[in-house]
């Protein structure tokens, strides 16, 4: 995973393996983003983002509807962990719109910084603090609808891995790793976030199904806004993503190891 390891992304060509999950993937995400139920627990930001935390009923295995997981960027990380639900991240022509209880910096930040996070950070209480608890061990998604590349697309700071490894590792080295997960890292992680927008290259990471992104579990990355007059199906653009637990725990997780 060279490319992973010195950008913090790499896409993979286009793959029969793939095509056939995602299409299977696109048909049961559809019924899912159809469902009063789930459109009621996941529809956000004024009915522009389906957000569908492991709304995909996959299988441990990745699997869907007896279509297996395969393809390029699979046979990468082969052998797969035990895998949780995919999520559906599906997005629509308008996005982004405030989310529910979003303050205005909040939505600012969305549409103007792509809501660029790093997955497994958390923000607690009112005041927010960032705590690493759900450290995970890649990102990989799996685009499931032909859309322009306009139309809200991943985006990534290249090599921002590296920036957010150093400083986090530099915040919590006076801890016991044990304690790593309960420790405050709001000041070294916004910190981190600053000098990455000022030093990295943003880059949208448009893609077709059949290929897949796979992303440094570090990287900052988020969600572009919709384009205005940017092509998409009417499901919209919908992707789903695998983030499995990193075994280990946050000491591993800071670790270079893939």
């Amino acid at each position: 995973m060279t490319g992973v390891a010195e950008k913090g992304w790499a896409r993979f060509p286009a793959d029969a393996r793939s095509l056939a999950w995602a299409e299977a993937a696109r048909r049961t995400g559809v019924q899912v983003a159809r469902d009063p139920q789930m459109q009621a627990l996941w529809l956000q930001c004024e009915g522009t983002w389906f957000v569908g935390l492991d709304a995909l009923p996959t299988a441990p295995d990745g699997s869907l509807d007896g279509v297996p997981l395969a393809g390029p960027a699979t046979d990468t990380l082969a052998p797969l962990p035990v895998l949780h639900p995919a999520q559906l991240s599906i997005t629509y022509p308008g996005y982004p719109r405030p989310r529910s209880g979003e303050s205005a910096a909040a939505f600012g930040y969305r549409r103007n910084r792509d809501a660029a996070h790093v997955d497994g950070i958390t923000a607690e209480g009112p005041d927010r603090r960032r705590m690493i608890r759900e450290p995970h061990a890649f990102i990989l998604g799996l685009p499931l609808t032909l859309c322009d590349p306009e139309a809200s697309p991943l985006v990534v700071w290249e090599g921002s891995h590296m920036i957010l490894r150093a400083a986090l590792t530099r915040a919590l080295a006076p801890y016991d790793p044990a304690r790593w997960g309960a420790i405050d890292v709001t000041g070294a992680y916004q910190a981190a976030r600053r000098e990455v927008f000022e030093t990295c290259p943003r880059v949208p990471l448009h893609a077709d199904p059949g290929q897949a992104l796979l992303l440094n579990r570090l990287t900052l990355h988020g969600v572009s806004p919709w384009r205005e007059g940017a092509f998409a199906p009417p499901e919209g653009r919908m992707i789903a993503y695998f983030r499995p637990p990193m075994p280990g725990g946050v000491a591993a997780w800071l670790s270079e190891r893939p």
